[in-house]
C-alpha cells in the first residue's frame, strides 16, 4: 500500500496514512494545543515548507531542545516531510553538552522553548560556545544559522515561532545545482541522530533510519496490542529514543493519540491519566514508583485505569510489578529491554494478565546472542554479554567510524555492553559491563562525571559509582580526594557539577576521602567504593 507517491515505510508516510484514515481523530494533545490528524499533518507540512524556505534541504540536520509538546511533534514531523534529519537534545542538558551535540551533527537550525522552567537555553548555549555575531546566533557554532523559539518574542538573534511559520508563505528559490535533493525521505534515509554517551570520551550520535524505526514500532505496537483507540501518556522525554518512538511514533502508527507531558508531577499525572482517559502508560520504573507513592491509600474502583503499563530502561524489581497492579490497578504489564543503538527496543513481553516475568523475547526478525569475554556463545541460563543483530540495529555512529567499529562487528552484531541471561528464547538483563549506571531511565557514565569533577582546582582524584536507589533505580555517588593544601566540601563539588552536567548526571552525594582504595593495578577500586556506599546506606536506614 502507498500514500500518494510516498513510501509507507517512513515516519512522514505513517502520519500521512493515519491522517487519511482518521482525519478528525485526536493525534497529539498537550496543555496548550489539541491537534487532530488532519490538523497535525497540515501544521507539520507548513513547518516543512517554512524550513525549505529557510534553506533547509534533504539531509540537513535540525535540532530540538525543548520539552514534550505538540510543537515538538510538529517540528520533527515537518522536518521529516522534507527529508531533514532531527537531532533531539535533552532538556536537562547543559550548554556544553548541547553545543557538542550541535557541533557534532553540524545542525543548521535549533528550536527551543526558552524560559521553560526558568531555563535560558539560548543564553546557556552562548555561554558555552560563544556570543552572537552579526550574522551568527552563536559564534562558536558556525553551521548554526538560526535559533527559533516556540513562545518567546523575537530579538536580534532569535526568530519567533510566528516569524518562522511566515517563511512558508514566501516564494523560495530552488538551486538546481545543489547536491541535496528536495522532497520527502525514503526508508533508508536518516530520521534521527540520537545522542548517547560512551564509557569514554564525548557523546556520540546514533544514526537511526526511517524504515527501521517504522518497522520496529509497528512490530512493537502489534505485540502490545496498541490500536487506534489507545491514548499514550508521553512522560518520557522525546529526546529519549524510547520516549520518542514508543510514544509518538507508536501512537501515530496505530492511529492513536499521544498526550504530551512537559513536566512530570506524580499527582498531576494521575489527574491527567483520568481526564485524558489514558490507556497506555510507559516509562522507567521511577515513573511507576512515583505514581504509586502519590496514589491514595485506597483506590476508587470506579476510577479510570490504563489498560497497559510498559516499563524497562533499568533492572525492574518483581515486587514493583505487583504494586503496579495492586495500587494503580493496571492489569497488563509489559517489561522489555532496549538501547538507543538498537532503535530503543530489542525485546518486549506479550501482555498477559497476572504474569510476572523480567525476561522477554526479541521482536520478530531480531537475533540475540549471549557470549563470554572471548566472544564464545554461553549455555542457556548462563550470564554473558548481550549481542543484538537485526533491522533495529543502528547503521553506526554519526561520522564516527572508529566508535562504530568498536560497537558493531564484521558480522553485524551490536555489542551492547549489557550482561544478560538467555533462556528459552527470552532475555533477562542482570548487569552491565563497565561502570555505566541508570538514573531514572537515563544512562550515566562515570567517566563523564569524573572528568567534570577533576576540573575543579581542589580535586586531586575522583571516582564515581552507581548504587541502588528505591525511587530512581540507581543514583550516583562520587568519591573525591582533595589536592594537598586545598579545601573543598561535597556540596561545593555538587554545585560545580550542576554548572556542567544534566541534573540526572549530578552525583547525589560527594564523599571526601583522605586516600582512594585501590586494586592491585593501582586504579581506584570501584567495588570497594560501592561497598562503602552500600554500608553507609545500610547504616543510615538502621539509624532511621
Amino acid at each position: 500500500m502507498t500514500v500518494g507517491d510516498i513510501s509507507p515505510d517512513t515516519i512522514w508516510a505513517v502520519l500521512s496514512e493515519s491522517a487519511r484514515r482518521h482525519p478528525e481523530r485526536e493525534a497529539v494533545v498537550d496543555g496548550r494545543e489539541r491537534l487532530t490528524y488532519e490538523q497535525l499533518a497540515a501544521a507539520a507540512s507548513r513547518a516543512g515548507m517554512a524550513m525549505s524556505a529557510s534553506g533547509i534541504r534533504h539531509g540537513d540536520r535540525i535540532a530540538l531542545w525543548a520539552p514534550n509538546s505538540a510543537r515538538w511533534a510538529v517540528v520533527a514531523l515537518g522536518a521529516h516531510s522534507i527529508g531533514a534529519v532531527v537531532v533531539p537534545v535533552n532538556t536537562r542538558a547543559r550548554g556544553v553538552e548541547a553545543a557538542h551535540q550541535l557541533r557534532m551533527t553540524r545542525s543548521r537550525v535549533l528550536f527551543v522553548d526558552d524560559g521553560f522552567l526558568g531555563t535560558g537555553y539560548a543564553a546557556m548555549l552562548r555561554g558555552a560556545a560563544g556570543e552572537s555575531g552579526p550574522d551568527r546566533p552563536v559564534l562558536g557554532l558556525p553551521d548554526l544559522d538560526r535559533i527559533i523559539d516556540f513562545h518567546r518574542e523575537p530579538d536580534l538573534h532569535i526568530t519567533s515561532w510566528a516569524q518562522f511559520l511566515g517563511c512558508a508563505a514566501k516564494p523560495r528559490t530552488v538551486d538546481l545545482r545543489a547536491a541535496h535533493r528536495a522532497g520527502p525521505p525514503g526508508p533508508d534515509d536518516l530520521a534521527y541522530v540520537m545522542s548517547t554517551s560512551g564509557s569514554t570520551g564525548p557523546a556520540k550520535g546514533v544514526v537511526l533510519r526511517h524504515g527501521q524505526l517504522v518497522r520496529v514500532y509497528r512490530s512493537l505496537s502489534e505485540r502490545l496490542g496498541i490500536g487506534s483507540g489507545d491514548r499514550i501518556l508521553g512522560v518520557t522525554p522525546l529526546s529519549h529514543s524510547f520516549g520518542l518512538n514508543a510514544g509518538l511514533l507508536a501512537a501515530l502508527a496505530a492511529g492513536g493519540c499521544y498526550v504530551a507531558v512537559d513536566v512530570f508531577d506524580p499527582a498531576a499525572a494521575l489527574t491527567r491519566i483520568a481526564t485524558e482517559r489514558i490507556t497506555v502508560l510507559s516509562g522507567p520504573p521511577t515513573l511507576f514508583t512515583d505514581l504509586i507513592a502519590a496514589s491514595p491509600a485506597e483506590r476508587d474502583p470506579r476510577a479510570h485505569t490504563p489498560r497497559l503499563a510498559v516499563t524497562g530502561a533499568a533492572t525492574v524489581a518483581a515486587p514493583l510489578l505487583d504494586r503496579i497492579r495492586r495500587v494503580l490497578g493496571i492489569q497488563l504489564i509489559v517489561t522489555g529491554y532496549g538501547l538507543t543503538e538498537a532503535s530503543g527496543t530489542v525485546t518486549a513481553r506479550h501482555p498477559e494478565p497476572q504474569t510476572v516475568s523480567l525476561a522477554a523475547p526479541p521482536l520478530p526478525g531480531v537475533e540475540l546472542r549471549v557470549v563470554d569475554a572471548e566472544g564464545n556463545a554461553v549455555a542457556d541460563g548462563t550470564a554473558g554479554e548481550v549481542l543484538v543483530r537485526g533491522y533495529n540495529v543502528m547503521s553506526g555512529y554519526f561520522e564516527n567510524e572508529s566508535a562504530t567499529a568498536k560497537a558493531l562487528d564484521g558480522d553485524g552484531w551490536l555489542h551492547t555492553g549489557d550482561v544478560g541471561v538467555l533462556e528459552d528464547g527470552e532475555l533477562r538483563i542482570v548487569d552491565r559491563i563497565g561502570e555505566m549506571f541508570i538514573v531514572g531511565g537515563f544512562n550515566v557514565y562515570p567517566s563523564e562525571v569524573e572528568h567534570v569533577l577533576s576540573r575543579h582546582p581542589a580535586v586531586g582524584e575522583v571516582a564515581v559509582v552507581g548504587v541502588p536507589d528505591d525511587r530512581l533505580g540507581e543514583r550516583g555517588i562520587a568519591y573525591a580526594v582533595p589536592r594537598p593544601g586545598h579545601s573543598v566540601t561535597g556540596r561545593q563539588l555538587i554545585e560545580h557539577c550542576r554548572d556542567a552536567l544534566a541534573g540526572y548526571k549530578v552525583p547525589s552525594e560527594v564523599i571526601l576521602l583522605s586516600e582512594m582504595p585501590r586494586i592491585a593495578a593501582g586504579k581506584p577500586s570501584r567495588r570497594a567504593l560501592r561497598e562503602l556506599a552500600l554500608q553507609r546506606r545500610a547504616e543510615h536506614r538502621g539509624t532511621a
